[in-house]
């Protein structure tokens, strides 16, 4: 009898994998990476990092497919509230300094996929 394939696990190795790639490539940037799957109630940070002075909140998303528009267009204003969210949780307590969302986007598991956007979206 064949085992039957999960789906979840599969999407959890690849999101996983789509995070590694965008730690090693945001460390070869030369970021500074301080937290991984930082998570408070209501929202999580892919990756928290320093870029000289600025803190930097990371959403590392990928698609492996375009049918929805792609790894970009899946960052919601919703998905962005919890960012938000989760962002001010950290802050919560530390000193004031510069901070900005980045996006990682990937649209397969290869470093040549990999996109950048630094100030993907601003806190409102």
């Amino acid at each position: 009898m064949q085992a039957k394939k999960h789906p979840e696990l599969s999407r959890q190795v690849a999101g996983a994998t789509a995070e590694a790639l965008a730690e090693a490539f945001l460390l070869r940037q030369g970021l500074r990476v301080l937290e991984r799957n930082w998570r408070v109630r209501g929202g999580e940070i892919d990756l928290i990092c320093e870029d000289h002075v600025s803190l930097v909140f990371v959403e590392v998303r990928l698609r492996r497919r375009n049918d929805f528009g792609g790894a970009g267009a899946s960052i919601t204003a919703t998905k962005q509230r919890r960012l938000i969210l989760a962002a001010r949780h950290y802050l919560a307590g530390k000193r004031e300094r510069p901070c900005r969302f980045d996006a990682v986007l990937l649209n397969g598991l290869t470093e040549a996929s990999i996109e950048w956007i630094r100030n993907a979206f601003e806190a409102y």
